[in-house]
């Protein structure tokens, strides 16, 4: 066999084993890619998944602090929304309130409670001094805020009635004349006067005496 022909059958030959190896290969890879695409599936569905907690984690995180601002909205708006009772329920820390009955149809709302008897200058024996400027009407006044949440320096002192010994009843109203009360005061010996009962009045009743 010439020698051109033989180099040709040889050239032929180690094309076709090249090309049956590749074919062989291309097959092998083809097996693997298939196998990776069937069984590898799960864990790309696991890799999916993995993040959606964060994502929840995060939106509930979310909901969450906005719930909190929802519910301290809603916080505040009810305690804006309660009786002047919590509203004026403390001096040297929280008072125990109590409803009880109103003593006439001018009330529309009554109450008492554990206030403090809001301290004294005066000795011993005591005598109410009802005059305008005494110091009894100074530390009534400071009862009567105590008891009512009324500006000290403000509000109206319209009448003081004695409510028998070392006892009185004060008609006061806030400046404007919107909130209008009785004030219950006891005196306790070398602590001034104490706060016992508040009664908040539809009119005020004492103004005809100064019209």
């Amino acid at each position: 066999m010439p020698a051109s022909r033989l180099n040709k059958y040889e050239k032929r030959r180690k094309n076709t084993k090249l090309i049956s190896i590749l074919s062989a290969t291309g097959s092998v890879l083809a097996i693997v890619l298939l196998g990776l695409i069937i069984f590898g599936g799960s864990d790309e569905a696991s890799e999916t998944k993995d993040p959606l907690p964060e994502n929840e984690s995060v939106t509930k995180t979310e909901e969450n602090e906005n719930t909190a601002v929802n519910k301290s909205d809603t916080t505040e708006n009810s305690l804006a929304k309660e009786t002047n009772i919590e509203n004026d329920s403390e001096m040297n820390g929280d008072v125990n309130l109590e409803q009880t009955e109103p003593s006439d149809d001018n009330v529309s709302e009554a109450y008492t409670g554990n206030w403090q008897a809001v301290g004294t200058e005066q000795t011993e024996p005591h005598t109410v001094n009802y005059s305008e400027g005494s110091q009894d009407r100074q530390e009534m006044r400071k009862a009567v805020a105590a008891a009512t949440g009324l500006d000290e320096e403000r509000f109206i002192m319209w009448w003081i009635k004695r409510n028998g010994d070392q006892r009185v009843i004060n008609t006061v109203s806030s400046s404007d004349e919107s909130e209008l009360y009785r004030v219950y005061n006891t005196w306790v010996p070398d602590e001034g006067w104490q706060p016992t009962k508040v009664e908040k009045l539809k009119e005020n009743d004492q103004k005809w005496r100064f019209e």
